[in-house]
C-alpha cells in the first residue's frame, strides 16, 4: 500500500520544529531528509526512522518500510512535536557520526 499525501503533509507539519526538512518521493512512499540527511521515511502512512544507537534510548519498535529492507524504527507518537524533533535530531546525529 503506497502513502497518501495527506499523511505525508500532516506528518511534514509535525515536524515543523526539525530545521531543514525536504520530502523526495520514491515508488509511492517519501523519503524524508534533514539538512541534506536522509534519516527516515514514510512507509505505509507509517513515519520510520534509521536505526542508530543514539535513538534507541526511546524505545521504538521495529518495522519493515518494506519487503526486503532493513528493520527501521517506528515513531508512534508523531503528535508530539517536541519529542519527534528530538528523535528526529538524534537521529540525524547519529548518521553524521557514521552510525
Amino acid at each position: 500500500m503506497a502513502s497518501t499525501k495527506e499523511y505525508r503533509d500532516f506528518i511534514l507539519e509535525q515536524m515543523s520544529k526539525v530545521p531543514n526538512v525536504t520530502c523526495r518521493p520514491m515508488m509511492g512512499e517519501f523519503l524524508l531528509y534533514s539538512d541534506g540527511v536522509l534519516f527516515g521515511g514514510i512507509y505505509d502512512d507509517r513515519l520510520l526512522v534509521k536505526k542508530v544507537p543514539e535513538n534507541q534510548e526511546f524505545q521504538m519498535p521495529e518495522a519493515i518500510p518494506y519487503d526486503g529492507a532493513k528493520p527501521m524504527f517506528l515513531v508512534e507518537d508523531v503528535d508530539d512535536q517536541d519529542l519527534l524533533a528530538t528523535i528526529i535530531n538524534q537521529t540525524k546525529g547519529g548518521l553524521q557520526n557514521g552510525n
